[in-house]
């Protein structure tokens, strides 16, 4: 016996095989999903608050930390006042994106 006969024969036994595209009676079913528009502004906004924490204010305590003593504050408080910005932002930022989502539904 040879190794196609095989297959054939499992194939033919195995009971059901799913073809895609084959039996689909209604093509809406295709274009219920919505068309991708990009990043958005919810997504543009996301970024920018995303680098800010993660490059910008890390990037100003690293090269100038001192940078907060200008507006009065010591070097220890300009240590917990520059992480507070990334903190506010991207708790800002997700009380808008809800808000924006259940606002669409």
């Amino acid at each position: 016996m040879s190794s196609e006969a095989d297959g054939d024969a499992s194939e033919s036994t195995s009971g059901y095989v799913h073809v895609p595209g084959e039996g689909v009676q209604d093509d809406d079913t295709a274009d219920s999903e919505p068309e991708a528009d990009g990043f958005g502004r919810k997504g543009w906004a996301l970024t920018a608050v995303l680098f800010t924490c993660i490059l910008v204010i890390p990037g100003i305590i690293y090269v100038y930390p001192y940078a907060a003593g200008a507006l009065g504050f010591s070097f220890f408080a300009t240590y917990l006042a520059l992480p507070l910005i990334p903190a506010v932002l991207l708790g800002l930022v997700a009380v808008w994106s809800m808000t924006a989502a259940t606002r669409d539904q």
